[in-house]
């Protein structure tokens, strides 16, 4: 049996955030299931999809958040809830979004104090230890790394004034990507596309092995090290961050000494800063403000790269959710989960209570085993 749901789509309000969690097209898919789909006016502009899209498909405008909030059973986000957003959250309300948790302790106790049911799609899961919500998203942020941190090389940006690809006769930049994961692929992807000398580094030999055989000439591997690393970043241009451990905070892999060693003007891009960054002196910056130095060296940590090519963002985030959401739709979150352990691996808290491990050991909280709430 089918269970009836009201769905909201609230605008996202993250600084310069366009994305929207859900099309017109997944709307489409979830009133033919028989759920009622509430969208906050304008939410899907930034995106290109107008309010005429949604309610051509039966989708009901309501003109602000609270409104959104207040009806819905499951609210679909892009972005982490922030403050203003905190008390429209109520109690046993499923919230389905990426959360980043661990590196922001507020918003974990937040959600906490809220009651609310919060599925991260950073931490959904499929048995081959693969994050098919975070895929997308990680696909767009490492080709963006890219194209972000050859623009913030020019010297007007305060970058070392250097080409990516170099011209006959003069070198091409250096490129070091510390990740051999969905982020670091794709950064290497475009990086080699555009000329550039470039490197990964991981601690997984058979991920380098991998990588050695599909990646054109111009990518080298390296065992990823702290000794690797100190000697390395002196001669390199642009450092991508693109380090992973789902659901937990990211390892400091860049030191702040570290600055000291590198040229004035190399570019920093940490794509982990979501989970707290793998380079020391990252902190999150907006698409207004991208940028800051240290030690002359530039760092740009946006923390949500794929909100500044929005269309392509939303396209490819309802790709991938639109399946787990009608799941969790057509079925209620705890039989969905309860069948399907890929969306049982994405609750992060439930109902006050921690219950995955990575957020739990980022503050010390207790952890309480999920199955205690299906």
């Amino acid at each position: 049996m089918v269970t009836v749901m009201n769905i909201g789509v609230p605008k996202e309000i993250k600084n310069n955030e366009n994305r929207v969690a859900l099309t017109p097209s997944g709307v489409k898919e979830l009133t033919k299931n028989g759920h009622q789909v509430y969208v906050q006016a304008s939410a899907g502009e930034g995106s290109g999809f107008l309010d005429s899209a949604y309610t051509a498909v039966g989708a009901q405008l309501l003109e602000s958040a609270v409104e959104v909030f207040a009806i819905a059973d499951m609210i679909i986000k892009v972005k982490e809830p922030i403050e203003s957003e905190y008390e429209l959250i109520r109690k046993d309300q499923l919230l389905f979004t990426y959360f980043h948790f661990a590196s922001y302790q507020p918003l974990t106790d937040a959600m906490i104090a809220s009651g609310a049911i919060c599925l991260a799609y950073e931490t959904v899961e499929k048995r081959d230890r693969s994050l098919p919500l975070l895929i997308p998203m990680s696909e767009v942020a490492g080709r963006m790394a890219i194209q972000e941190g050859a623009k913030y090389l020019e010297k007007p940006l305060k970058g070392r004034g250097i080409l990516l690809g170099g011209v006959p006769g003069v070198l091409p930049a250096k490129v070091l990507i510390l990740g051999g994961g969905i982020v670091g692929t794709n950064a290497a992807k475009i990086a080699s596309g555009m000329g550039a000398n470039v490197i990964i580094m991981d601690v997984n030999l058979s991920r380098l092995r991998y990588l050695d055989e599909i990646m054109p000439a111009n990518v080298n591997t390296m065992m990823s090290n702290e000794y690797n690393i100190r000697g390395i970043v002196a001669s390199c241009d642009l450092i991508i961050g693109g380090v992973l451990i789902p659901g937990a905070k990211a390892p400091h892999l860049i030191t702040k000494d570290m600055l000291k060693l590198m040229k004035p003007g190399t570019v920093l891009v940490d794509v982990a800063v979501d989970q707290g960054g793998c380079i020391e002196t990252c902190r999150p910056t907006t698409h207004e403000n991208p940028t800051y130095v240290i030690d002359e060296v530039v760092h740009y940590c946006v923390a949500n790269m794929p909100g500044a090519v929005p269309y392509t963002s939303t396209l490819a985030l309802t790709n991938a959710t639109l399946p787990y959401v009608i799941q969790l739709a057509n079925k209620g979150w705890k039989k969905a989960c309860k069948e399907n352990d890929e969306l049982k691996l994405g609750l992060n808290v439930v109902n006050g209570h921690i219950v995955y491990e990575g957020v739990a050991d980022a503050f010390g909280y207790a952890k309480e085993f999920v199955e205690t709430f299906l």
